[in-house]
């Protein structure tokens, strides 16, 4: 029962670190395209963010389980 919480906790916590490397390439990739990587950049990292913060919630109650 103890294993199936650390599994949990190890997945979510590299959740984080896979979301902003994700969003800082599709930034690095579009602010390059478009020649302006300071703008693009942080929208990456932001944007990688927010969508591995919102695909840490599979319990699918709309709750966060601690």
């Amino acid at each position: 029962m103890n294993d199936d919480k650390n599994n949990n906790k190890n997945k979510n916590s590299l959740s984080m670190p896979i979301g902003m490397c994700i969003g800082i390439s599709i930034g690095t990739a579009i602010g390059a395209a478009t020649h302006n990587i300071g703008l693009w950049l942080p929208i990456g990292l932001c944007l990688g963010l927010a969508l591995s913060y919102s695909s840490e919630d599979d319990n699918g109650s709309g709750k966060k389980q601690s």
